[in-house]
């Protein structure tokens, strides 16, 4: 998806009062920490429209109308507005029956407290706004309808809600926003949302998982994935810098070198209970009400929140904002829900995991296998068909073969039934059996094998929290994954829901892709600003021992967009000079490539590295790629040295089929 300046010049953003002070603070305590949780990334549901020779914007001086900024404010702030080109019968028509329908809605005399029928605000625009709006709310439909701030679509939607949900839409409710889900997304929306002076209610509640673990308000990042995700990958890599420390001339006290788990596990969840406590005094201090309960639709514009106590609380809004994240997906057979854990529990698990399954190739059991491992764990990962599967698989195949030579064993197929032998305590792990199917690779022929593992990890995938939020009971349109089904952010068929983050059906699974929706949408749906989230070219990191970092395409990817003949690959491996003088096996594993289109003056259209602080490195150059960078670009770049980063700058060798494999070589 082109970015809106290049689509529309009237899309520019002037910066906002304020801008500055935001930006400086992005480090301190009112910015939530942002972990890189790593995911395919599915194209997105719509392509932008074809780019004309004449971009439209405001440049075209015969159209009449309010300015495309003004018209957007103005369509904001009113109660029901109707965007128009003015001077058109079937528009006046249209704006007409609008009318009537509104008319029907009058309460009877003798109501109490009548409905209050809101004037249609005419706002006229010009053709170049016109489709300038109609790109920014995806809808095609004109005269284009706005009932307080949100857009709904033409005559023939407004049609198509009920006559009841659009008389309770226009009435007064408690809060101009309720959030649902007070993860990274939903925290960064209702704080953005309380700023621009709404009125918010977040509601955040954890259903514990068939453990019992529950957590906190921050949501997964925070909580149970990147915030100790990457502290216990941390923890991990130091046990490698001890051993590398003698290389170097450290003198430290003979003897075995352990590690505590329990020491470990306390601090990462101190740090993670004063990330919670943080979150609260943000609400606070920005306004915004917050609920410690569990909230579902009872009505198209109110939620029943439950509490612990089971007490149930009545709240209504203007708008609300699905932001409940993914929670880990089980497999259907005998005792795995009792014998097995998740994610949800490995961190806060109250005893040494000790000889460890992995069951899942996703890159939160690559990852979960790789710290514990690193740990000094006994370590197996079974997988049932590829690793890394959405992610460029030649980088896939170097991080098997890396984990491999790091000392984690690999099992092909699918766990059917778990037998326990000891179980568990508090203090010590249990020992299971696990039984799966496995294929004699010379008769072909299929036996049951088993293996007795201390901790089970199932990571196979995680799905949507919708079930339990109502939104079917009114309306909201959800997919087979269970996500919101999105024009855009905004439901598709209730124009009042929104949703963001991992929720929102064909959206990168990120949590830094959450926190910028979620600060866009508010400032889009509230002051009417004309921006959007992108969602392409979005850098990323999976924390395998040895780490990949990559930004757009995979290989398979671009082979199938652009065609084979029209890419071009430059790649290389390389010794970080950090690992000579250790002799660390991780040398023979580090790779970069860069994938190119030919015809398009070798514009970079993939980025991919298996390095160590892959996440820092690719973090940086992923604003060379949304910047269209051509591989001239990099030549031009000159490196740092001696870093691994700069391999980037020095790529001549192109990846043809066939080649030998590469050898690495010293600065």
């Amino acid at each position: 998806m082109k970015s809106l300046t290049d689509l529309f010049g009237c899309f520019k953003r002037n910066p906002r009062r304020g801008d500055e002070a935001a930006s400086a603070n992005q480090s301190t305590s009112n910015s939530p920490p942002m972990g890189a949780v790593a995911s395919g990334m599915p194209p997105p549901k719509r392509r932008a429209p074809t780019e004309t020779k004449t971009p439209p914007g405001e440049r075209n001086v015969d159209d009449t109308g309010i300015p495309l900024k003004e018209a957007l404010k103005q369509a904001n702030d009113a109660k029901f507005a109707v965007f128009c080109s003015g001077n058109n019968e079937e528009e006046e028509k249209q704006i007409s029956e609008i009318e009537s329908i509104l008319k029907t809605l009058k309460d009877p005399p003798e109501t109490e407290k009548p409905l209050e029928i809101p004037e249609i605000q005419r706002i006229q625009v010009s053709s170049s706004s016109k489709k300038a709006i109609q790109y920014l709310t995806l809808h095609d439909s004109w005269p284009l309808i706005y009932i307080k701030g949100n857009a709904v679509g033409g005559l023939k939607e407004l049609k198509a809600l009920k006559q009841d949900y659009l008389k309770e839409w226009l009435r007064d409710h408690t809060y101009d926003l309720i959030v649902i889900g007070g993860g990274s997304g939903g925290l960064a929306a209702a704080k953005e949302a309380a700023r621009l002076g709404k009125k918010v209610a977040c509601l955040d509640f954890v259903k514990p998982s068939p453990q019992g673990t529950t957590w906190g308000l921050g949501g997964t990042c925070v909580n149970v994935g990147c915030i100790p995700k990457k502290l216990m990958h941390q923890a991990s890599l130091l046990g490698h810098s001890i051993h590398d420390a003698k290389k170097f001339g450290w003198k430290l006290p003979e003897g075995k070198i352990e590690h505590q788990w329990g020491h470990m596990r306390d601090s990462v969840q101190d740090h993670i209970a004063s990330l919670n406590w943080g979150y609260r005094v943000q609400l606070r201090e920005k306004t915004v009400t917050y609920i410690n309960s569990y909230g579902e639709f009872t009505g198209p514009f109110e939620i029943s929140a439950t509490n612990k106590k089971k007490k149930v609380e009545k709240l209504t809004a203007d708008r609300f904002l699905i932001a409940t994240g993914l929670r880990p997906k089980y497999p259907d057979y005998p005792g795995v829900k009792e014998y097995t854990i998740t994610s949800d529990d490995l961190f806060q698990l109250p005893y040494s995991p000790g000889k460890t399954l992995c069951v899942g190739a996703s890159y939160v059991s690559l990852e979960c296998a790789g710290f514990l491992h690193g740990l000094g764990f006994d370590v197996t990962v079974m997988v049932r068909s590829i690793l890394l599967r959405g992610f460029d698989q030649d980088m896939a195949e170097r991080i098997r073969k890396h984990m491999i030579a790091y000392g984690i064993k690999f099992e092909s197929g699918v766990p059917t039934r778990i037998e326990q032998i000891e179980e568990k305590t508090d203090e010590k792990a249990g020992r299971y059996r696990v039984f799966w199917p496995k294929k004699n690779e010379e008769t072909g022929e299929e036996t049951e094998v088993s293996e007795e593992y201390n901790t089970i990890l199932y990571a196979i995938g995680r799905e949507a929290v919708t079930d339990e939020v109502g939104l079917d009971s009114i309306g909201v349109e959800r997919a087979k994954s269970k996500k919101v089904v999105g024009r855009r952010e905004q439901a598709t068929t209730i124009p009042w829901v929104y949703a963001i983050g991992d929720v929102l059906e064909g959206t990168p699974e990120l949590t830094p892709v959450a926190i910028q929706a979620g600060r866009v949408l508010m400032r889009r749906i509230f002051e009417g600003v004309n921006e959007l989230t992108e969602y392409e070219q979005i850098p990323t990191t999976v924390f395998t021992p040895l780490e990949y970092g990559c930004c757009g395409l995979a290989e398979e990817d671009a082979i199938k967009k652009y065609g084979k003949e029209n890419i071009i690959i430059y790649h290389n491996v390389f010794n970080p000079l950090e690992y000579t003088i250790p002799e660390r096996m991780d040398k023979d594993h580090c790779y970069l490539k860069l994938i190119c289109l030919r015809n398009e003056e070798e514009k970079v259209v993939g980025f991919h590295i298996l390095t160590p602080n892959a996440g820092e490195v690719t973090q940086g150059f992923g604003i060379a790629l949304k910047l269209a960078a051509k591989k001239a670009d990099f030549d031009r770049l000159i490196g740092i040295h001696p870093t691994v980063a700069e391999s980037f700058t020095t790529l001549t060798l192109e990846k043809k089929d066939g080649d030998e494999e590469l050898q690495a070589s010293g600065c």
